[in-house]
């Protein structure tokens, strides 16, 4: 009977210790799809950042190609020229800036903005975000 028992004892023991070994592992597999997990996120993350930064680029030629287009068939002489000039300078500096900075450049520069000039900041948020909300909850005929 000591025997059974002793032999029953060593064999829980033995159960005790696998338990232990396939909890061990069941962590490590976890922490091993944690880590897979995340750098597939991050992954996913950079290609869209980089699609996005292609986009503006895209946008900021696009830009600057309509200011050029403004420039060929605008009037050159008189008020009109001289207004159509400067529309034309303008569309292609903000086309230029789009192409060099990309969206982050005007993501860091919003944010520049916003630290330094925070009170018109929140006005504006405001303003906009009524402006959004009675576009969206106006009734439609």
């Amino acid at each position: 009977m000591a025997t059974i028992q002793k032999d029953l004892q060593n064999q829980a023991a033995n159960l005790g210790e696998y338990a232990r070994d396939l909890a061990g592992e069941g962590v490590n597999k976890a922490k091993d799809l944690g880590t897979t997990a995340t750098q597939k996120v991050g992954e996913a993350a950079s290609y869209v950042g980089k699609k996005a930064d292609d986009a503006t680029c895209a946008v900021g030629a696009g830009i600057k190609s309509m200011a050029q287009t403004i420039r060929e068939t605008a009037p050159d002489k008189g008020m009109m020229g001289a207004a159509t000039s400067a529309v034309a300078n303008t569309l292609e500096q903000g086309g230029r800036y789009l192409q060099e900075q990309g969206l982050s450049g005007l993501g860091s520069d919003m944010t520049n903005v916003i630290r330094r000039n925070p009170i018109p900041s929140v006005l504006v948020s405001f303003g906009l975000g009524f402006l959004i909300a009675r576009f969206l909850t106006a009734p439609r005929s």
